[in-house]
């Protein structure tokens, strides 16, 4: 094993569950609509700003909270990593030369989320396997995270896996893990 991978998989066993809390906010209709208009649902646009101007409570779209990446304003594109993974999504990869991909998104929805409601979502690497494909060796990493609201109940639950491969051309990270 590479000692690049071989790092990853170090600092991943260390992270398995430990959970990290961060807190998402209040949801707004405004959100919401953002959302939908990335994922081009008009309609959902028109019903949304409808209801609420009749003062009916707004759900959010059906998987609003996992396609939102981070809920922070996010970092500048020239902190992103090469594949435009902010650090948060590289897990156990900062300062290190490597690529990453998805491998795939698991969610399981619990009570509707809607406006107004303040949401946190905890967060842990669950997994880190080495594995061997066509390509050579990679690391899959799980991470799980919770969306929940104020009152405790499930909103929403996101396993997804990271693939991670050490980077065998010349782009090389910094220390932040964008590219130098």
């Amino acid at each position: 094993m590479s000692a690049v991978l071989e790092e990853v998989l170090s600092r991943a066993r260390k992270l398995i569950g430990q959970w990290e809390d961060e807190e998402c906010g209040v949801l707004t209709v405004k959100d919401f609509c953002r959302y939908a208009a990335a994922v081009n649902d008009v309609d959902y646009i028109r019903t949304a700003h409808a209801q609420e101007a009749a003062g009916e409570a707004v759900e959010a779209p059906a998987l609003f909270l996992s396609g939102t990446l981070s809920w922070e304003d996010g970092p500048a594109e020239d902190g992103l990593r090469p594949e435009e993974l902010a650090a948060r999504e590289s897990p156990c990869t900062q300062g290190l030369r490597v690529r990453q991909v998805h491998g795939g998104q698991a969610v399981r929805l619990g009570r509707p989320a809607v406006a107004g409601l303040r949401v946190t979502a905890t967060r842990a690497v669950t997994s880190a396997d080495l594995r061997r494909g066509r390509s050579g060796e990679f690391v899959l990493l799980g991470v799980t995270t919770r969306h929940r609201a104020e009152d405790g109940e499930h909103l929403m639950t996101e396993d997804e896996t990271i693939v991670v491969f050490e980077a065998l051309d010349d782009a090389q990270d910094d220390e932040s893990g964008a590219a130098a």
